[in-house]
């Protein structure tokens, strides 16, 4: 099994690298075959890996690669090392199955684009840059993925950089991110400070042997890498870099959202738990920037009008509900539904491709309509995306997974467990009502447009697949009351701790199922009587002075960008502007004035008269000797 680890990351980069030195001399299909084929292979072994990591699984749970050593100095030594356990086993199916439909369907979607060659180049680059993230077993390694998936948003967000905005777009995200980029840089550089490696496994080892809990220096690591995660993650307060996102093609918004980055900083705090553990407090507000992320994502989701957009936000908010499961404890929880909102969120993302490029590029949710009768595969694998995302009871992988979280939340032994469980409820009303806002404002009522193109084999095929895994993906872990099966939580509790609540709480469990059944339906029926039955209503509330305001506040993002623009850009914007001339030249243009005196006071004594140039060796020969006897 460890000769095929390396490979797999392996792969992608290959692609990367054959398309970026031949890509211009390919032709479309070649092209194709390398971009779509090298994940494609890399999901393909994966499966093989896994297949054997069940059947024969390592003696301590993990496999560990060394492939070379990076650098050495002093004490530092860091090699390029490989990780596998069951949680880097989890996010590389994510990451190599998810990641390859997304580029099958990329194949056809982009086809007409100039950019083929160079658009499969960085989508190569972005999955394999991922898999070194997760395959990582030292954190500066890691931190090497993590800057690569950072680079690669860059490039793709940007990919139609001719469009002004697009190019915005993608300095925001890449300036964004910096921020936590930053934070855990510094993270970093305490750990090795403290515990002497940066090697995860004996740093996580000599952390909990060194540290009690609630020491201050883990309190500081752990917060700092929370910085890092919410930036990545797009968690409060950086999570305004997202909805911009939506510049690049709708695969990249698939793959950021579904298996890559966004996932990142749910994968670094699972990764990283012991030193959470820790630092409780650290953890809890791990939950609590989670609940009131998911809130605000959930409250602006129901005010876009961008398709792209609202399914941007609602990626916001779904992370959100898995940092409210780290916040707890409940860490399975949490991988659970990053692993079923990979299928349900790239199904939607693929999905709305389908519909933008089906009427002529339009997003506008109120510019579409009655599109099920013209679409009607697209319309049931997206109401099936829908239904997951909303946690349609029983039948969607979305419902397990999140009331998996609102379980955890609920039963958790902390103060601010029924809080955040009380947000979570809360945030699954608001989703399933945006949820069914979407598919009943573009796939129901009068069509505003033609569909003038209706998508290929390619893209029918990814959308069946995702569909399919958006509904099964959720039987591996079901609550008591619906079998109790634990497949997935047993097959990773060898990484991650899996708590399991005591008798008393389990006998509440029915109630708070129950619960979040009604909270599901309830909110399906809210968005048919508000947006389908009585539609007049609910464009009544939203035209009135209060919706009005309400509706431009929550557009906006809570008004985010603005606040940001007057703390952090106005000022250095006004700043630049006073200082034109830059203060910071002054001392370089100093010395160059003084150098420019020098040079004209040496130039005059170049006259190019051979008496001048012995008579001032003369005087010069008679100063010297007076200077040296003198007494």
């Amino acid at each position: 099994m460890t000769d095929l680890l390396w490979v797999i990351p392996a792969l992608p980069f290959l692609g990367f690298l054959v398309l970026v030195f031949a890509g211009s001399r390919l032709s479309t299909s070649a092209v194709a075959a390398v971009g779509v084929g090298s994940v494609g292979l890399s999901a393909v072994l994966t499966l093989v890996l896994g297949a054997g990591f069940l059947s024969s699984p390592p003696p301590d749970g993990a496999l560990r690669v060394t492939i070379a050593e990076w650098m050495s100095a002093g004490g530092f030594d860091v090699r390029f090392g490989l990780y596998l356990d069951a949680l880097a086993m989890v996010m590389l199916f994510v990451v190599t199955f998810v990641g390859s439909w997304i580029h099958l369907y990329a194949s056809e979607y982009m086809r007409t684009d100039p950019g083929y060659a160079r658009f499969f180049a960085y989508m190569n680059l972005f999955v394999a840059a991922m898999l070194v993230l997760v395959l990582a077993d030292s954190l500066p390694l890691l931190f090497l993925g993590w800057e690569g998936v950072g680079v690669c948003s860059y490039l793709l967000i940007g990919f139609w950089y001719q469009d002004d905005a697009n190019a915005r777009a993608a300095v925001k995200a890449f300036q964004v991110t910096r921020v936590g980029d930053a934070a855990m840089a510094v993270g970093l550089l305490l750990l090795f400070a403290h515990l002497g490696t940066l090697d995860i496994q004996p740093l996580l080892a000599a952390a909990t042997a060194e540290w009690e809990i609630g020491t201050v220096a883990a309190s500081i690591a752990a917060l700092l890498l929370l910085g890092g995660a919410v930036g990545k993650s797009a968690q409060l307060p950086l999570q305004t870099w997202l909805p911009d996102a939506m510049a690049g093609p709708t695969p990249v918004s698939a793959l950021i959202h579904a298996a890559t980055m966004v996932t990142a900083g749910v994968y670094l705090i699972a990764r990283m738990h012991p030193l959470f553990l820790l630092a409780p407090e650290v953890q809890v507000l791990v939950g609590i920037v989670g609940a009131l992320t998911l809130l605000i994502a959930g409250f602006s989701a129901l005010a876009q009008t961008d398709l792209k957009r609202i399914l941007a936000y609602s990626t916001i908010s779904q992370i959100g509900y898995m940092f409210v499961a780290l916040g707890v404890g409940s860490w399975h929880a949490a991988i659970f539904h990053l692993f079923t909102h990979a299928f349900f969120k790239a199904l939607l993302f693929l999905g709305a491709g389908a519909i933008i490029n089906a009427v002529h590029h339009e997003q506008n949710i109120h510019r579409m309509g009655g599109l099920r009768t013209e679409l009607p595969l697209v319309f049931w694998t997206f109401l099936i995306g829908g239904a997951s995302l909303a946690g349609l009871p029983l039948v969607t992988a979305g419902f397990f997974s999140k009331d998996l979280i609102l379980w955890g939340a609920f039963s958790a032994p902390i103060p601010a467990g029924n809080v955040l469980w009380a947000a979570g409820l809360l945030g699954s009303f608001l989703t399933g009502l945006y949820t069914f806002r979407m598919i009943f404002v573009v796939f129901f009522g009068a069509a505003h447009g033609h569909v003038h193109e209706r998508p290929g084999v390619r893209m029918r095929t990814t959308l069946l697949v995702l569909a399919a895994f958006a509904v099964v993906a959720g039987y591996l872990e079901t609550p008591h009351l619906l079998g109790h099966i634990t497949v997935f939580s047993h097959f990773l509790a060898s990484a991650v701790p899996v708590v399991e609540a005591s008798e008393a709480v389990l006998a509440s469990e029915p109630l708070a199922l129950a619960v979040a059944v009604m909270v599901s339906l309830a909110a399906l029926a809210a968005a048919w009587f508000l947006f389908l039955e009585r539609r007049a209503l609910a464009d009544a509330i939203a035209e009135s002075g209060v919706g009005r305001a309400v509706g431009r506040f929550w557009l906006s993002g809570f008004g985010f960008d603005r606040l940001y623009h007057w703390l952090f850009v106005a000022p250095f914007t006004v700043l630049a502007e006073r200082n034109r001339s830059d203060v910071v030249d002054v001392l370089y243009g100093a010395i160059a004035a003084i150098s420019r005196g020098l040079h004209y006071v040496l130039r005059t004594s170049q006259t190019g008269r051979l008496r001048w140039y012995a008579a001032s060796v003369g005087v010069g020969a008679v100063i010297l000797l007076m200077l040296l006897i003198r007494p």
